[in-house]
This record gives structure tokens, sequence and C-alpha cells, in this order.
């Protein structure tokens, strides 16, 4: 199975420390963002298509074509136009199979991302009391994905998207949707909220997930890492 990691942004809200280092690079107690997430994996994703584009060399010379046992390609997001623009350039690599798709940035569990696996399409929904900050989940009475409300918004505190998906190459029969009205921007979950029902996504819910998304949040991980390190070795014992 593949898994599709959009790797491709400049990080502009880490300021001088993406001048010289593309944001997934960026190190966690001395080791790239990015190692984290591709060892998070469960053992069914046996590839990896890294979607890069700034400073992507940085990111190829370090990963190569296999890591840590896993075949690595690679796909060049020239215009940066949003996340389905994003996946959608990894689409000829994906003809007729489902697949993973994760942010770079982020520390994720290993067994949330194997709990997906088991769903045909699926979500990441990580419940928050600063669920302004993200896109906030609503769900069907059956737990299907009902929408995911970008901020601004009025909920405080729910289930809110990891930005984490199981889909199916079926996907990319839709027309990407724009991230919001007029925007430049297509939005991955727009377009998979507006392929319903002819797609139904389950909401795979969790309670440890971090994201990396300014500096305060990079070093709050040199912290929370352990906590996600720990986890890992609890699943193999």
């Amino acid at each position: 199975m593949k898994c599709v990691i959009l790797a491709a942004g400049r990080g502009t809200r880490m300021g001088d420390l993406c001048a010289d280092c593309p944001k997934p690079m960026l190190p966690i107690k001395g080791r790239p963002k990015l190692a984290y997430t591709i060892e998070t994996l469960p053992e069914a994703v046996d590839e990896v298509v890294l979607v890069v584009g700034y400073l992507q060399e940085r990111i190829r010379a370090y990963f190569g074509d296999v890591y840590e046992g896993r075949a690595i390609t690679y796909v060049e997001q020239i215009d940066l136009h949003g996340t389905e623009h994003a996946l959608r350039q990894a689409a000829p690599l994906l003809d007729g199979q489902r697949f993973l798709v994760l942010n770079g940035d982020d520390l994720y569990r290993k067994d949330d991302l194997a709990q997906m696996l088991q769903h045909e399409y699926a979500v990441l929904a990580y419940h928050t009391k600063q669920a302004q900050e993200f896109g906030y989940v609503e769900t069907y009475d059956d737990g299907s994905l009902r929408a995911i409300i970008e901020k601004p918004h009025a909920y405080a505190e729910g289930p809110v998207s990891t930005g984490t998906f199981v889909l199916d190459s079926e996907y990319f029969n839709f027309p990407p949707v724009a991230k919001s009205p007029g925007s430049d921007e297509f939005g991955l979950p727009q377009t998979l909220v507006a392929a319903h029902p002819e797609i139904v996504v389950q909401v795979v819910h969790t309670d440890m997930w971090f994201p990396i998304g300014d500096v305060d949040q990079l070093d709050a991980a040199q912290e929370v890492i352990d906590d996600f390190i720990d986890d890992q070795k609890a699943l193999v014992l």
C-alpha cells in the first residue's frame, strides 16, 4: 500500500528557520520531523510518495530511494495551490489503489493510522479544546463525515480534522473544489465532502496528534516527541 505525504510547503510561519531548510526537515531532537512521520506508518505501507517542492533537494538527499525498508518516490508540486492540488500531482502513481494521505509536518500515533486502513475511506479526527484553530468535523448519525468546517467558525471544542485520510483512486474522478469561494487554493477536505454520497468517509477518532505549524509548536514538539516514541514502543512489546 502507498502513503502520500504532503511536504512541498515553504513554511512561512517558521520564519528564518526555513530560510535554508524545508519545513518537514526541521529537527526534533536532532532528526527531521519527516523521519518520525515515515517511521510511524503501519506495516501495510510499503511505499511512500513524497510530494515535494521548496528545497526538495534536502529531502531527496536524506531519504533517497529507500528509507527504513520502504520505497520512496518523489512528485514535484511546482505551484502551491492547496492540499488537493498537491495530492493530485501524485494521481498517476495511485491508479486503482487505496492509499493513505498525511501531512509531512505532524506527529501521529501508529495505531490510529492502522485503524484508518480498516475503512475504504477515512479521516482522522482529534478532540481538542482549541477547535477554533482547525477545521471542525461534523458527522452524520452513522459516524461518517458530513462536513469539515474551516476556520473561522463558532466551535470552541470538539473533533477537528488532522488532514489525514484514507482514499481510493476513485477520488480523482471528482473535480477539485476551492478551499473557499474565490480562492486559488483547492482543498482535499472540500473535494471529498462534495463527493458525498458517492463517497462515504468514516471518521476515526484519536486523542493523540500533534500539529507542528509554527516555531512555538516546533519547540513544544521537542518535549512531546518522547510520548509518541514510547507509544510506538508499547505497540511492539
